[in-house]
């Protein structure tokens, strides 16, 4: 298999608590389907940045997703970015989904299913996939990726403090409808099991709601904490 022209940029802050399972995920990604791997620490202090480093190319940049995103996309030398988070679970074969399915596409996402195994994550899974088919907009839980050029056209990732995913997403659908991949990548499920699903699933909707509304992002990010 020849390689895909892909580099994986994956922000990270202190992430001793999944660390682990970080590193097992990432050497199981096949190199005839990734060029590079780039991870950006955001300033940890709890390790982080040195176990990856003892395995992986590690940079450092500002803190903040959009800050670390936009830093490793200008060291990435790929024709294609993929933006993955430190708990969604992304696999080979889901990078080779994404470059086949998506080739003639500008940008793309996946579908996403939640890791816990209550009923109501399956439905809110539903709707979450759904949404973003009918909306052309992405959460950066769903593994956005872009071709380089393109994501250069737009600016990249706004700096902000929250919902740099979406202002992304909404950028690049004016080129273009994203590229859905159905195999569903796995993404944790314990902020809703910390905070409540309902709780959760109403805050949700309410920051994406105030975004909509022209909120500034530091006040949507004060009310996510």
């Amino acid at each position: 298999m020849s390689q895909f022209n892909l580099s994986i940029i994956v922000p990270v802050y202190n992430e001793a608590d999944q660390l682990e399972a970080l590193v097992r995920r990432l050497r199981l990604l096949d190199d005839d389907v990734v060029k590079e791997i780039i991870i950006v620490d955001g300033g940890s202090q709890d390790g982080t940045r040195e176990r990856l480093a003892s395995e992986f190319t590690v940079m450092t940049s500002a803190k903040g997703r959009a800050n670390q995103m936009n830093a490793g996309a200008e060291q990435a030398t790929a024709k294609w970015l993929m933006f993955l988070h430190a708990d969604t679970e992304l696999t080979s074969s889901h990078i080779t989904a994404a470059m086949s399915e998506g080739a003639l596409s500008k940008w793309g996402r996946f579908d996403v299913r939640l890791s816990g195994k209550k009923w109501a994550y399956r439905i809110i899974e539903w709707f979450i996939n759904k949404r973003s088919r009918f909306t052309s907009v992405a959460t950066g839980d769903q593994c956005i990726f872009v071709r380089r050029e393109v994501f250069e056209q737009v600016g990249g990732f706004d700096v902000i403090s929250l919902m740099e995913d979406v202002a992304l997403s909404k950028k690049l659908r004016s080129l273009g409808k994203p590229a859905c991949i159905e195999k569903a990548i796995i993404t944790s499920s314990r902020r809703w099991e910390e905070k409540g699903t309902i709780k959760t699933v109403w805050l949700m909707w309410k920051l994406r709601f105030y975004f909509w509304c022209g909120v500034h992002p530091d006040r949507l990010a004060k009310l996510y904490r």
